[in-house]
């Protein structure tokens, strides 16, 4: 799943160089997807009203119901 969202993200900013996608394990049916982008393209996976992250955390839904986990996505701004 990781490199999935990994792989939206570049798309999706300018600095793709600059994203770092994390999976970490919660508990055995949790997994958190940390992402972390330049501080300039933090708007642009935000996006409007939060569109394009509610976006990103449907499809993580929808793969979750797939495969019986349950995967949650946090923006981590440094």
């Amino acid at each position: 799943m990781k490199e999935a969202v990994e792989l939206i993200l570049k798309k999706l900013v300018r600095e793709a160089d600059a994203v770092d996608v994390r999976e970490i394990e919660r508990d055995r049916s949790t997994t958190v997807i940390e992402v972390r982008v330049a501080q300039t393209d933090v708007g642009k996976v935000i996006g409007r009203q939060g569109r394009t992250v509610k976006a990103l955390r449907s499809l993580l839904h929808a793969a979750g119901q797939k495969h019986n986990r349950r995967y949650v996505l946090d923006i981590v701004e440094e």
